[in-house]
């Protein structure tokens, strides 16, 4: 596939792309290379501790803390499907990465991404249950309810992503196989496109802003009715302990929602590559690497697991 004199590819078939990520040198390639592997490191070690806490602890075995182990399992996966290939880029002068390959990580990134969307939703939902029916809470929450509401967040992720995949990944590129990012995503492909993208820009800023709209509608009203539900106990103590907890999650939906929203669900996105580059570092690599710590720093019930786990590690 030879290149014409004006460095654009021929309209034959791409079988590559060239994922220029960030801009710099060797001193500035390898200081990013030391930050992706650090928060990297960092994320799969919380995710695993907290997969880990959760499932060897009994008193953990509840529908919010089966949910929360899941995010940690999502979050653990979709950062795996980004970090590894930056982290090699950052290291050679290729940076290449075959038409499947592209294909295949943005499929199981939009999957796991539009999953953890979805799950934070059903967190929400658990927590209005929980606190403003406690009597029904047992049966309404019951393992077999817990299970489907699961399968129903991966299920919609499936589904976004076969279709962002499938609209994407369709088009003529012929303009370009240089994609300015860091992996393979929706905006910085449509400006490979040599066919017209406003069906894809409409469905891609649709469907993005539905979800985020939809999942942060039953986020508020969740904790709308739960906020309600706190002041109106008399115990402090018992307040103390809600807010902290539901306050928590807040802390995990504000940053995981704003980022979102900001590079998918307006039109700006498509325009600023540098931004949503920034953007992106946070939520594929960040979050997953602070989720863990809003979690466990602000749980006492997750510290108190990890204490005693601590405790049988050193008696035996």
């Amino acid at each position: 596939m030879s290149p014409h004199r004006n460095g654009n590819l021929s309209m034959m078939p791409l079988q590559e792309f060239v994922l220029d990520g960030f801009e710099g040198g060797l001193q500035t390639q390898a200081l990013l290379f030391a930050l992706f592997l650090a928060l990297y490191v960092v994320a799969i070690l919380g995710n695993l501790t907290m997969i880990m806490v959760i499932t060897l602890d009994a008193r953990l075995h509840s529908p919010m803390y089966f949910f929360l182990k899941n995010l940690s399992l999502v979050d653990l996966c979709y950062s795996s499907v980004i970090a590894p290939k930056a982290l090699a880029n950052f290291l050679s002068s290729s940076k290449v990465i075959t038409f499947e390959g592209c294909a295949t990580q943005f499929f199981f990134f939009s999957l796991l991404v539009t999953t953890e969307g979805f799950l934070l939703a059903v967190m929400a939902y658990d927590r209005f249950m929980a606190i403003c029916s406690p009597l029904s809470y047992p049966i309404s929450m019951c393992p077999s309810v817990c299970a489907r509401l699961m399968l129903g967040c991966y299920c919609g992720g499936c589904l976004n992503s076969i279709l962002q995949a499938s609209f994407t990944f369709t088009l003529p590129f012929c303009s370009s196989n240089h994609i300015d990012h860091f992996f393979c995503d929706v905006p910085p492909l449509l400006k490979l496109a040599c066919a017209d993208t406003t069906i894809n820009e409409l469905v891609m800023f649709g469907i993005c802003g539905l979800i985020i709209m939809g999942t942060t509608l039953v986020v508020l009203t969740s904790y709308g009715y739960v906020t309600v539900t706190i002041l109106r106990m008399c115990s402090g103590g018992g307040r103390h302990k809600l807010f902290s907890t539901c306050g928590s999650h807040m802390t995990a939906v504000s940053l995981f929602y704003g980022t979102v929203f900001v590079m998918y669900a307006q039109p700006g996105a498509v325009e600023s590559m540098e931004q949503g580059k920034v953007f992106s570092v946070f939520y594929t690599l960040v979050i997953p690497m602070l989720n863990p710590l809003i979690y466990s720093l602000r749980n006492k019930d997750v510290k108190d697991a990890l204490w005693r786990l601590g405790q049988k590690h050193t008696a035996t």
